[in-house]
């Protein structure tokens, strides 16, 4: 090589490892430039849990839901652990129901909720629910099940107490005794 070439290849080495280290710095700071930027703009405001407040939440108004359930075919016990609970519109909230199968088989079963009255079944949202998907409850097994909830602040003021009733039904095919599981 002659020594033009080594004199290009050195500059374009510098260059590169210049390039290199700028590239790395930018990486580096990168986080605290966007947290700064954040902080400047207002965006992605980071509020700690204890600061949260639901401005959804209608603080003027109890509603009681009552909890309620059956089973079809009277191979569970489910039930609510709470009968019934004062809430306030928008706030979220969680109850717990218990499923116990006293056979020696294991059963697959889905519960369907109902309502009462009919219509406040459009401002019930449930966020999580044992409903959503099959159970299997193994022989002699106990479980507790979530229900997750808010009832829409706009629910008519009319309405003083609702019923979240559950029904939990077999699943065709659904049982499998305990020396085949």
């Amino acid at each position: 090589m002659n020594n033009e070439t080594r004199a290009n290849n050195r500059l374009m080495l510098k260059k590169l490892v210049v390039m290199s280290l700028l590239m790395f710095g930018f990486g580096y700071l990168l986080v605290p430039l966007y947290e700064k930027i954040c902080d400047v703009t207002g965006l992605n405001q980071v509020v700690k849990a204890d600061e949260l407040v639901n401005t959804q939440v209608d603080n003027s108004r109890l509603i009681t839901v009552e909890f309620d359930s059956n089973s079809r075919g009277g191979l569970w016990r489910l039930s609510a652990l709470e009968k019934k609970k004062k809430v306030h519109p928008g706030e979220l909230i969680e109850v717990m129901y218990e499923i116990h199968n006293p056979s020696d088989f294991s059963v697959t079963g889905q519960a369907i909720p109902s309502y009462g009255p009919t219509y406040a079944s459009k401002y019930i949202k449930k966020l999580d629910c044992f409903c959503f998907k099959q159970q299997e409850i193994l022989a002699g097994e106990t479980k507790k099940l979530p229900v997750v909830f808010v009832i829409d602040s706009d629910v008519p003021l009319d309405v003083h107490t609702i019923t979240l009733s559950f029904t939990i039904f077999e699943v065709e095919g659904g049982r499998t005794s305990s020396a085949e599981g």
